[in-house]
């Protein structure tokens, strides 16, 4: 059995990758210009590239596209960490009020600052708000530990009132400035450029990793508290390790790319589909899934209304929100 999951998992990573490579190819091809793949390749590879297309494609393309890629993974991460850690399917960065805290910070950053600080801040600013929701949600899950069932229904209590915060900074700040800060909440990452991929590298070469290395101790959680427990697991700083984790790659995500929901939710649901439930195989499947769902999504936000670009989180939620009562009534049917 293991010999067929094992490769089921290789096999599913490999067909992943290729249509993740396909996806890209065609977003690089296609938009306002069209481009013929091979002056795509000699673009990427600088291979007497035709100059026009060279710009389009290494200046205004490839780093939107490398962006989607990472942020989508990261967010697919994300979200299967939560689900593991508390047990429950529902669990994603946006639902539990992590992403919103990001979102509350990244907004005070753009609307109360008025751009004297570099935009190069804004990932640090929103990991720091993130941060802040989460060890708000943990001090108040407390009592003799953290219970999962604890840490989701004030992740949720959270989540709305980061939601009005938020809402009260737009209302409050310059109009301006609120507006881009509307269009950034909505999860856009229309005008990214090398830079924003050298900002947020770091943090997808450290902690993906790092979640990968933890992956056997989130099997252990599911099993619960006791269980756990009696294997000889340090349940609470283990639990506390992979939200830390989580909340970086979130926070960090959501600081590049604004409020992009439901790839957390989503992602982990189609990979567990595939590979079953198992830690390993399924954080590396999740973040190729979330990966391509962003760049399909930041696809269609760029070529379907064309020459509008529309933000990719719309295309996300226009999703995410049937898959997420689909989940629902599959729980209850159950």
């Amino acid at each position: 059995m293991n010999n067929y999951q094992s490769k089921r998992t290789f096999v599913t990573i490999v067909v992943l990758s290729l249509v993740l490579l396909c996806s890209t190819l065609l977003s690089l091809s296609l938009g306002s210009m069209k481009i013929p793949p091979m002056q795509v390749m000699r673009a990427v590879l600088h291979i007497n590239p035709d100059p026009a297309y060279e710009v389009v494609v290494q200046n205004l393309r490839l780093p939107r596209i490398v962006i989607a890629i990472l942020v989508g993974a990261s967010l697919a991460i994300a979200g299967a960490i939560l689900q593991g850690v508390v047990r429950n399917p529902l669990a994603s960065p946006d639902l539990i009020g992590v992403t919103g805290g990001a979102s509350v910070a990244a907004v005070g950053f753009i609307t109360l600052t008025a751009g004297q600080f570099s935009i190069q801040w804004l990932p640090f600013v929103a990991m720091f708000g993130a941060f802040i929701a989460a060890g708000l949600n943990y001090v108040l899950a407390w009592k003799n530990g953290v219970t999962p069932l604890r840490l989701i229904l004030i992740g949720i209590a959270i989540a709305s009132a980061m939601s009005a915060l938020t809402s009260f900074l737009l209302l409050t700040g310059p109009i301006y400035l609120a507006s881009q800060a509307l269009g950034w909440i909505t999860g856009s990452i229309y005008g990214t450029s090398w830079t924003h991929v050298l900002a947020f590298l770091p943090w997808v070469v450290i902690f993906i990793p790092l979640a990968l290395f933890y992956a056997k101790n989130i099997n252990v959680q599911q099993l619960g508290d006791a269980t756990a427990i009696g294997l000889g697991s340090r349940i609470q700083k283990d639990r506390l390790i992979l939200i830390a984790i989580s909340v970086i790659l979130s926070g960090a995500a959501v600081g590049v790319a604004g409020g992009i929901g439901f790839i957390g939710l989503m992602a982990p649901h189609l990979a567990r589909r595939l590979v079953g439930p198992i830690y390993g195989r399924l954080l590396p499947v999740s973040a190729l899934f979330g990966a391509l769902l962003l760049v399909l999504a930041d696809f269609a936000a760029r070529t379907i209304f064309d020459p509008l670009d529309i933000p990719a989180g719309i295309f996300t939620a226009a999703i995410g929100g049937p898959f997420f009562l689909y989940i629902l009534y599959r729980k209850k049917k159950v």
